[in-house]
């Protein structure tokens, strides 16, 4: 099965894998692609398997990455996603593999990526990428880890961090539902809108902030800017909630 790169050349005829079944899905894969389109002079890449389904890896050098880390002259991959069907056939290892080899060919360091202790929505397995050689440079509250993939021997490099504001789990905005988040991932397009309704109906202050470039993406208080929700300053969770699950949330609080 083949690869494929999506570029600027590419990418309206291309699909992008993140599957959003209904017509709203629509529109929220186009912010995603225009989101990708912005981001290609950065230094963008995304690649995928030539196959309707979730395999594939994005990555862009770490100084212009959407992320609160401390990663100068390493390659940062946003995401890599294998879905069941793929898994267990060599592709993830294979679009890995493409990556190391992209960011040897332009001198870095190394590999960084996020992970977490235990498997999550929405994050890289820590498990797999740990067989593959990443350790842990560092971590941040409640349970975020900065793994690296090293090219060169110890203290040749410096070593990969999370920015000190991104590690205590707080914001120090006001009360209720504070929501930070980006079109990094198409699925924040459709739920976010959902989520301020359902606060709002219930009388809960909610402010949401769209992270509009790398600049503020790495002044965010959390780690997972792509989506990261606040309540009463206090960090609850980077999963991107659908109706039910925010209920769920609102009830524990």
């Amino acid at each position: 099965m083949n690869i494929i790169q999506v570029t600027e050349a590419n990418i309206t005829e291309e699909h992008i894998c993140c599957v959003l079944a209904d017509k709203k899905g629509e529109s929220c894969v186009s912010s995603k692609k225009a989101w990708m389109r912005e981001r290609f002079a950065d230094g963008l890449v995304f690649k995928r398997l030539d196959a309707r389904g979730k395999a594939f890896i994005e990555y862009i050098p770490a100084e212009k990455a959407w992320y609160p880390i401390q990663a100068e002259g390493y390659m940062h991959i946003n995401c890599f996603w294998v879905s069941g069907q793929f898994k267990g056939q060599g592709h993830g290892a294979r679009l890995l593999e493409e990556c190391i080899t992209d960011a040897k060919a332009q001198g870095k360091h190394g590999l960084t990526i996020l992970s977490s202790a235990k498997k999550l929505p929405f994050l890289s397995e820590g498990s797999y990428l740990k067989k593959k050689g990443f350790v842990i440079a560092d971590q941040a509250a409640p349970y975020f880890e900065l793994l690296y993939l090293p090219f060169m021997g110890p203290g040749e490099a410096p070593l990969p961090r999370f920015k000190e504001h991104a590690k205590r789990a707080q914001a120090e905005e006001g009360s209720g539902v504070l929501l930070y988040y980006t079109n990094q991932c198409p699925y924040t397009d459709k739920y976010v809108p959902l989520i301020q309704e359902l606060a709002l109906e219930r009388g809960i202050p909610c402010k949401l902030v769209k992270i509009k470039s790398a600049e503020q993406a790495q002044d965010s208080p959390a780690p997972f800017t792509t989506y990261s929700l606040f309540y009463n300053g206090k960090f609850v969770t980077h999963e991107i909630l659908t109706e039910k699950k925010f209920l769920a949330v609102l009830a524990e609080n």
